[in-house]
């Protein structure tokens, strides 16, 4: 490839009849990145002024959401879909449990696996979290109209590795 042109090829799925190649430049890219980074900001701006005031950060967040996601999740599960160390999550988890916000259950089966709930605090709080980002996400998407959220969607899932594609779709399959 020559000079800044950068090639990847992307599915345009039903408007075109096949494959179009798109032709990014280094500088359109990293107008890209940098929406992510601004983006990702303003979306997680809500619930952490939120957590600021119980001493909690996005670990916190997003501990609560995946359990309340997946109620009866695995301590080791949670760890996987995280991408965390053991040590980290469990000062994330005991402050939940602590804070009466997560219960934690040994398993029925295997009593070294600990299944993660939400209390109703802990319910309360998560509502209040992603009904924040909720807000925000929909007047994204109605601004951007559409097919800008199927696109979005797309490009999203196309950066996703291999297991974390694995794990979203696991919990697209789940109901709520």
């Amino acid at each position: 490839m020559t000079g800044n042109v950068k090639e990847a090829a992307m599915d345009t799925g039903a408007r075109d009849s096949g494959n179009a190649l798109l032709f990014l430049t280094d500088e359109q890219l990293r107008k890209g990145i940098e929406a992510m980074f601004f983006a990702y900001r303003g979306f997680t701006a809500d619930p952490d002024r939120i957590l600021a005031d119980m001493a909690y950060g996005r670990a916190h967040h997003r501990a609560i959401h995946f359990i309340n996601r997946s109620p009866g999740t695995t301590v080791n599960n949670l760890l996987a879909i995280l991408g965390v160390t053991k040590q980290s999550l469990n000062r994330v988890l005991r402050a939940l449990v602590e804070d009466g916000l997560v219960r934690s259950e040994v398993g029925q089966r295997d009593k070294r696996e600990r299944h993660l709930f939400l209390t109703d605090a802990g319910e309360a709080l998560e509502r209040t979290l992603s009904d924040a980002q909720r807000d925000r996400m929909r007047a994204a998407y109605r601004a951007a109209g559409p097919d800008a959220v199927a696109g979005f969607r797309q490009v999203l899932e196309a950066m996703m590795d291999e297991e974390s594609a694995a794990r979203y779709a696991a919990l697209k399959d789940l109901k709520g």
